[in-house]
C-alpha cells in the first residue's frame, strides 16, 4: 500500500503541475490529510479513502471543457497500471466521478462510508480561510469580479445551472460556500465545519460593512 501511494502522489503531482492555486497539489495534500484522518477515526476503508482523496482532483472539468469523463478516465486507467483490483477501482473512480457539489442536485444513491469521508474532506477545503482564498483564486483565474452588488445570488436547482453560472465571487458563497456546512456527512467534519462557516458569516459581514463604508 505504501508503494501504491507513493506513485499514485507523484502521479497527481506531474498531473496538477501548472494547475490554478485554488485546486492544485496543494489542495489536493489538504484534502487527503483530512480524509485520511476521518478514514482512521471511522474505521473507513483507508486504501479507498486515500487514493479518492488523491485522485478527485487530477482532471477537474472545469479545466478540460466541461468534460466530467477525463477525471475518473485517467484515474482509472492509472489504477489499473498498477494492477489494482478492480473492485477498488471501481470504489474510486465512483467516489470521483459523484463526489463533487454540482453532481449533488441529481445524486440519488446511498453513499459509502468511504464517498461520505472524501466528500466531507473536500467539502471542508471549501470553506473557512483557505475555502475563501480558494474561492477568490478561481474567480480571479476565471477574470470575474470579486462582487457587483446588482447581480443577486441564485438557488441553483440543477447541475446545468449551477455549472454554467458566471456570478461575481461574493455570490459563489451564498450559492454554494455557506450551504455546505449543512451538507456535511461525517460527525468530525460537522465539527470542524460549524469553525469554518462561522469565520466566513463574519467575513461576509466585514466585507458588506467596508463595501457600504461603515467601517
Amino acid at each position: 500500500m505504501k508503494d501504491l501511494i507513493s506513485q499514485t502522489i507523484h502521479f497527481v503531482q506531474q498531473q496538477l503541475e501548472n494547475a490554478e492555486s485554488g485546486h492544485d497539489w496543494w489542495h489536493v495534500v489538504r484534502v487527503h490529510a483530512l480524509a485520511r484522518q476521518f478514514a482512521i477515526e471511522l474505521n473507513a476503508n483507508l486504501i479507498v479513502v486515500e487514493l479518492a482523496a488523491l485522485l478527485h482532483d487530477i482532471a477537474d472539468s472545469k479545466f478540460h471543457n466541461g468534460n466530467e469523463e477525463t477525471g475518473p478516465a485517467l484515474a482509472a486507467q492509472f489504477l489499473e497500471i498498477q494492477h489494482l483490483d478492480s473492485a477498488t477501482i471501481q470504489q474510486v473512480v465512483y467516489i470521483i466521478r459523484h463526489m463533487s457539489f454540482k453532481h449533488s442536485f441529481s445524486f440519488n444513491d446511498t453513499p459509502s462510508l468511504e464517498f461520505q469521508v472524501v466528500q466531507d474532506a473536500d467539502r471542508l477545503d471549501a470553506i473557512g480561510a483557505i475555502g475563501i482564498a480558494r474561492a477568490f483564486s478561481y474567480g480571479g483565474f476565471k477574470q470575474r469580479p470579486f462582487f457587483d452588488p446588482e447581480i443577486a445570488p441564485q438557488h441553483y436547482t440543477s447541475t446545468s445551472q449551477y455549472s454554467n453560472s458566471k456570478a461575481p465571487t461574493i455570490n459563489h458563497f451564498y450559492e454554494k460556500l455557506l450551504l455546505l456546512k449543512d451538507l456535511m456527512n461525517t460527525g468530525p467534519a460537522k465539527k470542524l465545519a460549524e469553525k469554518r462557516h462561522d469565520y466566513m458569516v463574519n467575513f461576509l459581514r466585514q466585507f458588506d460593512a467596508e463595501w457600504n463604508g461603515l467601517c
